[in-house]
């Protein structure tokens, strides 16, 4: 009796990688806190990730973070999500780039406007509604 060689569905499947709505919601959400929230400022105690640390790198920062997030509104097409709701997240790249690409000003908007949280919000309404069956419990923050 031969083995056959895996399924690349069946080894993504087990790496988190499938393309089913909870595999795709747990790599978004993972996205969503490495931009948004990987680390704390200490004596603030507000959580910062790679859009802020990143954003501070004129222009090469801002364009890295804007793919990052434009990765996220792709992954969020191939959920099925409404053109609209795409282009609201789109949008909320597109503000996040532009005028976090203003000097000073930008850091600052950066640290407050937190795009990629708005986007998870919009996809996890969705997947609430079309895939209830990916709704995880979310623990309080503190």
């Amino acid at each position: 009796m031969a083995i056959s060689p895996p399924r690349f569905d069946d080894v993504a499947a087990l790496a988190g990688m499938g393309r089913d709505p909870a595999s795709v919601r747990a790599r978004i959400e993972a996205m969503e806190a490495l931009l948004e929230r990987i680390i704390v400022i200490p004596g603030v105690r507000q959580p910062v990730g790679l859009d802020f640390i990143v954003g501070l790198v004129p222009v090469v920062g801002d364009v890295i973070t804007a793919m990052m997030g434009a990765w996220i509104v792709w992954e969020a097409r191939n959920l099925g999500m409404s053109k609209f709701q795409l282009a609201r997240m789109a949008a909320n790249v597109g503000v996040d780039t532009l005028l976090g690409a203003v000097p000073m000003v930008g850091d600052a908007f950066d640290f407050f406007y937190r795009s990629n949280s708005r986007n998870l919000k919009i996809i996890k309404r969705h997947l609430e509604k079309h895939h209830p069956g990916t709704v995880t419990i979310d623990m309080p923050r503190r």
